[in-house]
C-alpha cells in the first residue's frame, strides 16, 4: 500500500514537472532581474565536448533565454518572420515554433534588431515583445492568446527594454527618443490598466525594470532613464519617488540587494564627442551641414549617423549637434541609491557613486555579500556594496574582447561572457580568481539563463546546455 501511494506521489509529481512552468528564470536575468540562482553543481570547463548536454541551432536573435520547469524560450527572426521557440530542456529539441510577420522594419543600428527584448513567463502562459510588431501571448503549447500591437518607435538604437510580469499585471517600458511610455496590461486579456508618459525621461533608453515591494506597502517598478530613475506604482502608473543627476542611456539593468538598488548611465565630466567646427571639416560641399556621406570620413559616425540626425531629414545640423554634446555632459558611472520615499529623493538616496571601471551595458551583480562589474576588455571589478569599496580589479587575460552579456551567478561561480563566446568562470569572493575560460567560438550578446544543475547560453548560431559530468 505504501508502495502505491509512493508511486501515486511520484507521478503526480512528473504531471506537474511536465506541464508547469518554473518561476526560477523566467525573465531577463532570472527571479527580479538578480541574475542569481540557488543552483549547484555548475560545470567550470564548458564547450563542445566538455559537459555539453546539447546544442541546438535557432534563428539570430539577441534576446536571452527563459526557462520552465522543462521548457526554454527564445525568441529571433527570419525575414519577416518574427519567431518564438519553445524547446525541451533536457534534450534541446525543438517543441514548438510561431511565426507571425512583420509590421514593420524599422532601420536600426548594426547592434540591435527586434528580437531584443527577452520573453517573460507567468508560470503557465509566456509573453513576447517585438518592436516591429508589438506584444503576444503564447499558452506553454504554443497556442496564440492574444496581441497588443505597439510603435513604430522613433530609436536609432531599437527600443529593447524587455516585458517583466508582478501578479496579474504585465509591464513593459518603451523610451525612446520621444514620446517615451510605460504600459501595463492585464497579463490574460491585453486589457490596458494605465499608460504612462515618460516625459521626464530625455531621449532613449534601453534598461528593464525590477520590482521593490516596501513592508506594508504597494509593489513599485523602478527604471533607470534618461538622467533620472523613476518609481512607479504598479497599480496605477503613479509616479511614486525618483532619483535625478543619472547618466544618460541607461542600458543595464539594474541590481537590486538589501534595499540599495545599482545602477549604471554614460556621461562625462566633459564632452568626449568633437566641437562642431571639428565635425565640419568634413562638409564636402561646404553646405553648414554633413550628409550621411561626409560623416561617414569619421569612422566612429559611419555607423551612428542615424543617431545623431535627430529630425531624420538625412543631414547633422549644428544646433542637433551642440544638443548631442549638452546631453553628453552629466553624471554617470554606478550608482548606489537607497530605495524608497516619495518625490524627489535625489540627495537623500544617492549612497555612493563610483566613475572608473564601470560598463553602462552589462548589469551589475550582486552576489554573496559582493557586488561585481564586467567591462570591455575583460576588466573585473568587485565592490564592498555597502560602501562602494573597491575590493580587486582585474583582468580575465584570456577574454578580453567586448561585452554585452551580463554577468550571472549560482554555486559558488560568476559566469561572464564575452561578444567573441568567451566564457569566464570566476570563484565568487571578494578577490574573485579566474577558474577557467572557455571558448566557444561563436558570437555571443544574450545572458544566460541558469536552472538545475545546468547553465544554458545563446550564441548568435545556436543554443547550449552545459551541466557538470560524473
Amino acid at each position: 500500500m505504501i508502495g502505491k501511494i509512493g508511486m501515486r506521489i511520484g507521478l503526480v509529481f512528473l504531471l506537474f514537472a511536465a506541464t508547469g512552468w518554473s518561476q526560477d528564470w523566467n525573465r531577463f536575468r532570472g527571479p527580479n532581474g538578480t541574475g542569481v540562482s540557488d543552483s549547484t553543481g555548475l560545470p567550470v570547463e564548458l564547450g563542445v565536448g566538455k559537459n555539453m548536454d546539447w546544442r541546438t541551432e535557432i534563428p539570430f536573435g539577441r534576446s536571452s533565454p527563459i526557462l520552465t520547469a522543462n521548457r526554454i524560450v527564445v525568441t529571433g527572426s527570419e525575414g519577416q518572420k518574427l519567431i518564438t521557440l519553445c524547446l525541451d530542456r533536457k534534450t534541446g529539441q525543438i517543441v514548438w515554433r510561431k511565426e507571425i510577420p512583420r509590421d514593420r522594419t524599422q532601420k536600426l543600428y548594426k547592434g540591435n534588431d527586434t528580437a531584443t527584448p527577452t520573453p517573460v513567463t507567468d508560470g503557465k502562459n509566456v509573453y513576447v515583445f517585438f518592436p516591429d510588431f508589438g506584444l503576444v501571448s503564447y499558452t506553454r503549447d504554443g497556442k496564440e492568446r492574444w496581441q497588443f500591437k505597439l510603435g513604430p518607435f522613433k530609436s536609432f538604437y531599437g527600443v529593447s527594454s524587455s516585458p517583466i510580469l508582478h501578479g496579474q499585471t504585465l509591464l513593459l517600458v518603451c523610451d525612446q527618443e520621444s514620446g517615451s511610455f510605460m504600459i501595463a496590461l492585464d497579463k490574460d486579456t491585453a486589457r490596458l490598466r494605465w499608460r504612462k508618459d515618460r516625459t521626464e525621461a530625455k531621449y532613449e533608453a534601453f534598461s528593464t525594470p525590477v520590482i521593490w515591494t516596501p513592508d506594508g506597502g504597494k509593489a513599485q517598478a523602478i527604471i533607470p532613464g534618461g538622467y533620472r530613475i523613476d518609481a512607479y506604482a504598479v497599480d496605477s502608473g503613479e509616479n511614486v519617488w525618483w532619483v535625478g543627476k543619472q547618466g544618460s542611456s541607461p542600458i543595464s539593468t539594474p541590481a537590486l540587494a538589501n534595499g540599495i538598488f545599482y545602477a549604471t548611465s554614460s556621461g562625462s565630466e566633459t564632452s568626449t564627442y568633437p566641437p562642431w567646427a571639428t565635425l565640419l571639416q568634413a562638409d564636402a560641399n561646404k553646405d553648414g551641414k554633413l550628409s550621411a556621406e561626409e560623416a561617414a570620413v569619421n569612422p566612429e559616425m559611419k555607423d551612428h549617423f542615424g543617431w545623431a540626425d535627430r529630425d531624420d531629414d538625412g543631414f547633422i545640423s549644428q544646433p542637433e549637434w551642440e544638443e548631442i554634446l549638452r546631453a553628453s555632459v552629466s553624471e554617470h558611472g554606478l550608482a548606489a541609491i537607497r530605495i524608497g520615499g516619495s518625490g524627489d529623493r535625489t540627495d537623500a538616496n544617492l549612497i555612493w557613486r563610483h566613475k572608473k571601471d564601470y560598463s553602462d551595458i552589462t548589469s551589475p551583480l550582486v552576489y554573496r555579500g559582493v557586488l561585481y562589474m564586467v567591462k570591455d576588455g575583460g576588466i573585473v571589478t568587485s565592490f564592498n556594496p555597502a560602501t562602494g569599496e573597491v575590493f580587486k580589479t582585474g583582468r580575465s587575460k584570456e577574454a578580453i574582447g567586448a561585452y554585452f552579456s551580463s554577468p550571472v551567478a549560482a554555486d559558488g561561480k560568476v559566469y561572464l561572457l564575452s561578444n567573441d563566446g568567451k566564457v569566464s568562470v570566476l570563484k565568487a569572493d571578494p578577490q574573485w580568481e579566474v577558474l577557467a575560460v572557455n571558448d566557444l567560438g561563436e558570437e555571443c550578446q544574450a545572458t544566460p539563463a541558469i536552472g538545475g544543475r545546468s547553465i544554458y547560453i545563446r550564441t548568435a548560431k545556436a543554443l547550449y546546455s552545459f551541466s557538470q559530468k560524473p
